[in-house]
């Protein structure tokens, strides 16, 4: 528990997303097991944080003023969605809700402390607020509550923005040398887009919750507009991870498995809402990428566990 950061909190992300995924694609059964270890992960970051919060306030206000520290909303967030697709929706609430009181306390000493050329970690300002809104717009949709979808609107709006400024504060030289996390660059886009289709959803006149249908149009345009830039950050990451390979595990090597999984999870809703069969497929084979560089990442983790611990277990002197 000690050798956490808060950048571990994209493990729970990437886990909890693939299950999301995997719902999604009817694979139900191997959704249900991600979602347990999701939330298994999820647990042991909160008490590890919960134990430095009680007994090292100066090492949690610093772990705090990091754009990392956000995960803890990002992957709140996450589960609260996997909840509410399971049918948890009280659970999905209290998560949602711990969520929200979490992000403004963290949001805003990240962005007074920006400086400049930040990492790929820099767009979880984004990422936190559009997983927000998604967690909003998922629950109003299941039960109803159209006040969310309200919520959910001024934070994708709000989302969008911080985009732009994250943008304006990356050090472009990470898409090089980064260790993983560069790749939220595309994932905050994709997690965007997720909003803008939930929010698309809750605006369809024929759906069930028919939320100001005026906004129908507009958000559809919005959203496929996100898609096409979050799509448009593949080509380049890829490229960059092939002509500079960094082979050797990171902890935020999570934080690209998140965006593989966003992404896929993206093209599936966007492709429902506006048929679009293409983007389903495209869908369907991001997401096995994805699971299998959640299991290559995994491998990596407990190996580099396993080293410590043998290190740890050697007789001293």
């Amino acid at each position: 528990m000690k050798a956490l950061t808060p950048a571990a909190g994209t493990a729970v992300m990437a886990t909890g997303i693939l299950s999301v995924g995997l719902d999604l694609t009817g694979y139900r059964a191997l959704a249900g097991v991600a979602l347990l270890f999701a939330g298994a992960l999820w647990a042991a970051f909160a008490a590890t944080f919960a134990v430095r919060l009680v007994c090292g306030t100066e090492q949690w206000r610093h772990d705090a003023m990091t754009p990392a520290a956000l995960t803890a909303v990002a992957s709140t967030c996450v589960l609260s969605t996997c909840l509410s697709l399971e049918g948890w929706r009280v659970l999905a609430a209290v998560a949602l809700a711990l969520s929200a009181a979490l992000w403004p306390v963290l949001l805003v000493p990240v962005v007074h402390g920006w400086g400049r050329r930040l990492p790929g970690v820099v767009f979880l300002v984004c990422a936190a607020t559009q997983s927000l809104a998604v967690g909003a717009c998922t629950l109003a949709l299941l039960q109803g509550a159209r006040w969310l979808c309200w919520a959910s609107l001024v934070l994708f709006g709000l989302g969008v923005a911080l985009y732009g400024l994250a943008l304006a504060h990356f050090d472009r030289r990470e898409v090089r040398t980064g260790a993983g996390d560069h790749w939220v660059a595309g994932g905050a886009l994709s997690i965007s887009t997720l909003a803008g289709a939930k929010l698309t959803d809750a605006c369809d006149p024929r759906g069930p919750l028919g939320w100001l249908p005026v906004l129908h149009g507009p958000l559809r345009t919005v959203t496929l507009v996100l898609l096409v830039g979050s799509l448009a950050w593949l080509p380049v990451l890829v490229y960059a991870e092939a002509r500079w390979p960094r082979a050797r595990y990171d902890i935020r090597r999570w934080a690209t498995v998140f965006p593989l999984g966003t992404t896929a999870v993206t093209c599936l809703v966007v492709a429902a809402t506006a048929g679009l069969p293409a983007v389903e497929t495209l869908g369907r084979v991001l997401l096995w990428i994805a699971v299998t560089l959640w299991l290559l990442t995994a491998v990596g983790a407990a190996r580099q566990g396993d080293r410590g611990g043998s290190r740890d277990r050697k007789p001293s002197g």
